[in-house]
């Protein structure tokens, strides 16, 4: 096997999980450093982001 088809010894591989059938993705991996994404359903967008208090707000 190329050494480049390896999994990274620095990173860990992720493996998916599920809670009660539902993925479960945490905040790391779905804001990627950012505070605020936008997420778009059916044509229409919303913004969740963290808050100072490190809260999630989900806004139309």
């Amino acid at each position: 096997m190329p050494p480049d088809s390896e999994p990274s010894r620095d990173q860990p591989q992720q493996h998916p999980i599920e809670v009660d059938g539902a993925k479960v993705v945490s905040t790391e991996q779905l804001f990627a450093g950012e505070r605020e994404i936008v997420i778009e359903h059916e044509g229409v967008r919303y913004r969740l982001r963290i808050t100072r208090r490190n809260k999630l707000i989900l806004q139309k």
